[in-house]
């Protein structure tokens, strides 16, 4: 495996940061852009479960509603991609079935072999009062991370963002049908060079003010 050389992983993590103005000429390459989709797949979840679904959006019209409900904020119709990250609202048991039977055809292991597995899982998603739509948003957060950290390491300037209407966006792209609900949001593409953002130096505490070693 080629691993990143540590001064141009931090290089490119300084390099980042959420961008406010966005270069609208300029489109993330479909092959970058595949990449950046895979590796928001590829994001860790509890058990693995991916209690979540990824919505992009590339329709204008669709953008331009979708502006109209997020404060207005110029990213959402500018940068080149937006993704609405979605968490499961009714996980159940089919969910854990379907992951159950995702484990079984990509390794080649018998379903039998994979029942106390399974059981745990549904355990957690069944449990007495369980409330799982909180605990799927918390996984959705990890593949907002997993992709602001891939398009850095690209190269490509993204922007997480919260001031948007949930309700509104399950309502224009018609998630909630699809049992999911609108979590956070991301847009992607390139910055502009009007962005005075770009050019603030990155404030963050120091490493000895806030991890702790026991």
């Amino acid at each position: 495996m080629n691993s990143i050389a540590p001064a141009q992983l931090i290089e490119n993590l300084s390099w980042r940061y959420a961008t406010k103005q966005f270069d609208s000429a300029r489109k993330i390459p479909a092959d970058q852009w595949t990449t950046l989709e895979q590796a928001m797949t590829l994001s860790p979840s509890s058990f693995g479960l991916q209690p979540w679904g990824f919505v992009v959006v590339t329709d204008p019209k669709v953008r331009e509603k979708l502006r109209s409900v997020s404060w207005n904020q110029p990213q959402i119709t500018d940068a080149s991609h937006l993704v609405v990250f979605c968490a499961k609202t009714n996980l159940g048991r089919a969910d854990v079935q379907r992951y159950i039977d995702r484990i079984a055809q990509v390794r080649g292991v018998p379903q039998d072999a994979l029942a106390g597995f399974r059981d745990m899982m549904l355990g957690k998603v069944e449990a007495p009062g369980a409330d799982n739509l909180p605990w799927s948003q918390r996984q959705v957060y990890i593949a907002l991370g997993f992709f602001l950290s891939a398009a850095a390491m690209l190269g490509i300037d993204a922007c997480p963002m919260e001031g948007f209407d949930p309700a509104k966006y399950n309502e224009i792209l018609g998630l909630t049908s699809q049992g999911l609900t609108a979590t956070v949001i991301a847009t992607a593409g390139y910055r502009s060079a009007n962005d005075s953002y770009a050019a603030l130096k990155k404030v963050r505490f120091e490493p000895s003010d806030i991890i702790k070693r026991v």
